[in-house]
């Protein structure tokens, strides 16, 4: 009989209650009641396991982030007011604690994966992070939840080489900010093109600084770019570069907007190359990483191929083949 591998989901209900104003806004409480929705009736339900997120605290956030800006978003979201630094970036009242919360998923799932759990944790998190730099809001992001955990990887145990691969569709320029001069987290972007995208950073020249250099891969993709291409870039790039990176634990900001149906890019991606990116990232976290992979939802903003992407990337993740 097949062995599936068991999967931890991390959530907490306050990821809910952080409005963006209403259902004109992309990045909505809705993308997380698909997910679930979509995870309760999929095959993989029985070796699913829900765990309630921890909330980071300022130490943890403090790895990354300055404390004024820590305290001005604090007091931006008690006073009321209903975005900081663009509107783009909608808060509310209840948004600080949704914040440090989702930030807080990562560090639950590694907590997890650290402790002899299951070796895979989702974290179905809002807001997402990749865009947060170190003093400012941008493109639906607050706190870097990939930033944040792989400081809390390092500090609390002991995991210095961490690889972080992000294939949302667009450029996490927070993470390659608070990382780029540092040897010993490599970060790896896989994203359209910033002639054409938000927000307009990864260029490949873009390598790192300093003791850094080297240790960040920007892959830009061309508007239009589909499946064949990006698990060409993967092989031919990423899977190397790790061979000779040899990351100790890695970190995956998942994300979902490279969908042919999500109009946030013009990447052409198909559902069914989630379940490959799935499966791709379980074999290189067991090549170098002893299993251990911790995903962390970043973007995707079409609700039915969200839902359906989450599900066949976890699929993939837990060694599940779907026949079409």
């Amino acid at each position: 009989m097949t062995q599936y591998r068991p999967l931890a989901i991390i959530t907490h209900p306050q990821y809910l209650a952080h409005d963006t104003g209403g259902g004109e806004h992309p990045e909505c409480a809705d993308r997380l009641r698909v997910i679930h929705r979509q995870l309760g009736k999929s095959l993989l339900a029985p070796f699913i396991s829900e765990r309630v997120a921890m909330k980071a605290t300022r130490q943890d956030i403090l790895a990354y982030h300055e404390e004024s800006y820590l305290f001005r978003l604090e007091e931006t979201a008690l006073r009321g007011q209903t975005y900081i630094d663009h509107r783009d970036n909608q808060i509310c009242f209840e948004s600080f604690e949704a914040i440090l919360l989702s930030a807080g998923g990562g560090l639950t799932g590694i907590d997890l994966l650290e402790e002899q759990g299951p070796d895979l944790s989702f974290c179905c998190v809002r807001p997402p992070g990749h865009h947060a730099e170190k003093a400012a809001a941008l493109g639906f992001c607050f706190i870097n939840n990939a930033a944040v955990a792989a400081r809390y990887w390092q500090r609390c145990h002991g995991r210095q080489k961490i690889a972080i691969i992000d294939w949302d569709a667009h450029h996490g320029n927070g993470i390659q900010d608070a990382f780029e001069d540092d040897p010993d987290v490599f970060y790896i972007s896989i994203h359209e093109h910033p002639t054409f995208s938000f927000p307009g950073t990864g260029y490949a020249e873009e390598k790192g600084l300093g003791a850094g250099v080297g240790a960040t891969l920007n892959i830009p993709l061309p508007p239009g770019a589909d499946d064949a291409l990006f698990l060409h870039v993967l092989e031919r790039y990423v899977e190397p570069a790790l061979d000779v990176f040899r990351p100790e634990r890695l970190i995956v900001a998942a994300g979902f907007d490279g969908h042919v149906l999500d109009d946030m890019s013009g990447l052409s991606y198909s559902t069914e190359l989630f379940g490959v990116i799935g499966e791709r990232m379980s074999a290189l976290a067991g090549k170098h990483c002893e299993g251990k992979v911790l995903s962390i939802l970043e973007g995707g903003y079409h609700l039915d191929s969200l839902a359906a992407g989450v599900e066949r990337y976890l699929l993939g993740l837990a060694g599940m083949r779907v026949k079409e």
